[in-house]
């Protein structure tokens, strides 16, 4: 048990120990992570002993951890590229992988001026928001349809307006498309729920905290991908870029969608582990 008193390296192995204990991976950057949080310290170099106001936060923040809460959610905000983003309970937690997307994504919007983007299952709004951090002069739309992760992107969407525009829609990616003007949008991206069926049976125990809103996508995991395939093509103008995260098997499985529906200069990206991460295409030319 952390107790008041504790010196920061016995309460950082006392931390690391208990979530060890509990199966939590990564319990060494997590028990860090915790202490800092508590105290705005690293643990490593802080020399003072535990209050015993931070000592019982600690403790409660590391029996909250122990049951596999996300760390995300404990620490309120969580970093992607070089900025913060409000998370918690209810929205998915922003990933290292999906900075791929993001910087690809933005990479297809070359010598576009003031291009307008549109985010769909945005969640915390971190695709939108990056592709925002690459092209400051973006015009972006992020749409969600949850009432809880639609909380955290308002909050996120807020915090990106002193870089220009950004806007917090509540829809749904399945209707959207509905009334959208044809031509108008330079680049869409999506991080669209992609798990099978078979796959949320067996999800670590921090992603089965996440909301599963976020994460099922019906029998083989290509509903999105089929709307989005199918429904989204003449929002873009001709030449219009699309990104998508996907799953790394899914490569084969969501190029040919796309082909089916005349999406073209289909190309795939990895992510930091080498894993299939993001698939890009483009509206047809005239």
């Amino acid at each position: 048990m952390v107790n008041a008193g504790m010196q920061p390296r016995e309460a950082l192995r006392e931390v690391e120990a208990r979530l060890t204990a509990a199966g939590c991976p990564d319990a060494d950057f997590d028990a860090g992570e915790l202490f800092r949080l508590v105290t705005g310290q690293d643990a490593r170099l802080a020399d003072r002993p535990l209050t015993a106001e931070q000592a019982a936060k600690l403790e409660a923040l590391t029996a909250r951890r122990a049951t596999r809460e996300p760390l995300q959610y404990l620490c309120g905000s969580w970093p992607f590229l070089d900025f913060e983003l409000a998370v918690g309970p209810g929205v998915l937690c922003p990933r290292a992988d999906t900075e791929v997307v993001a910087e690809a994504a933005a990479q297809m919007l070359a010598g576009v001026q003031a291009p307008k983007v549109l985010d769909l299952c945005a969640g915390t709004g971190c695709l939108g928001l990056g592709v925002k951090r690459f092209c400051p002069e973006a015009d972006v739309t992020c749409v969600e349809k949850s009432p809880e992760a639609f909380r955290y992107l308002k909050k996120n969407a807020v915090s990106a307006l002193k870089q220009g525009m950004v806007r917090a829609v509540e829809g749904d990616l399945f209707h959207y498309w509905q009334g959208l003007p044809e031509g108008e949008l330079d680049l869409i991206v999506s991080n669209p729920p992609y798990l099978t069926a078979a796959e949320m049976q067996q999800l670590q125990p921090e992603v089965a905290r996440e909301p599963a809103m976020a994460l099922e996508a019906g029998e083989d995991g290509l509903v999105f991908y089929r709307a989005l395939a199918e429904h989204y093509q003449n929002a873009l103008r001709p030449g219009g870029a699309l990104a998508l995260e996907i799953g790394w098997q899914q490569r084969e499985a969501v190029t040919a969608l796309l082909a089916a529906n005349g999406w073209v200069d289909i190309a795939c990206r990895k992510d930091y582990g080498g894993n299939d991460r993001c698939i890009l295409a483009r509206r047809s030319y005239p």
